[in-house]
């Protein structure tokens, strides 16, 4: 028997669709807010020349690196606020492992951009007498970053696929919005087919951005 496709019906709940969208939006863009700079305080400090704080952000790095997303969200929902005594709602317990798993991979791609640029303009920056902050601000990091445009791009589409997994606690975002839709409508396949075209038109539309992104901030050689 051939398949009937309806998608109206789950247009008809394109509000619950909406809703989960806006919700992936705003639990990616607070990840991004935690992740970026705890990535590079902690490419920093394995830059140290400290072993103790160079010893610290190993661990930090290795931890979250090998440790599974949906455990370290079930980790940060149910242990975590046990720890610190205070309640975490979905949004904060998914936002605070994905910005802090995902500042773990920045870490490791902002201290190879920082290696990656040659030794001779750290020197030039000391003969001018700069500090480290001011030669990280003005010298290394634009450079580093322009280096580092397509990683940071292949990071953020997994932290933007990964957000499909707070569905797990329950989080209103798309793929939790679209399982209510299906449940609603009993049309699976058209309503995870929404949500598949609305993965691809994101990250599409992110990538032909960083391709520009890519030509206009290039790095001669």
């Amino acid at each position: 028997m051939e398949y009937q496709w309806d998608f109206a019906a789950v247009f008809r709940h394109g509000d619950l669709l909406i809703e989960g969208a806006k919700g992936t939006f705003a639990l990616a863009g607070m990840a991004i807010l935690i992740a970026f700079p705890i990535g590079l305080l902690v490419a920093l400090m394995r830059l140290s020349r400290l072993p103790v704080i160079a010893w610290f952000a190993v661990i930090y790095t290795d931890l979250f690196r090998a440790s599974p997303t949906i455990v370290l969200i079930y980790w940060f929902y149910f242990a975590f606020p046990l720890l610190v005594g205070v309640d975490f709602n979905t949004f904060t317990a998914v936002s605070l492992t994905l910005g802090l798993q995902t500042g773990a991979y920045m870490a490791e791609v902002f201290r190879g951009g920082i290696q990656g640029v040659k030794a001779g303009q750290w020197q030039a920056a000391k003969a001018l007498g700069m500090g480290l902050g001011r030669t990280l601000r003005y010298i290394i990091l634009p450079q580093a970053v322009r280096r580092m445009v397509p990683i940071f791009f292949t990071r953020l589409t997994e932290l933007f696929k990964t957000t499909s997994l707070a569905a797990a606690i329950s989080y209103t975002e798309i793929v939790q919005m679209a399982q209510r839709t299906a449940s609603d409508t009993f049309r699976p396949i058209e309503t995870f087919t929404v949500v598949a075209l609305f993965f691809f038109t994101v990250i599409f539309t992110a990538s032909q951005f960083v391709r520009f992104a890519e030509r206009r901030f290039a790095v001669p050689e």
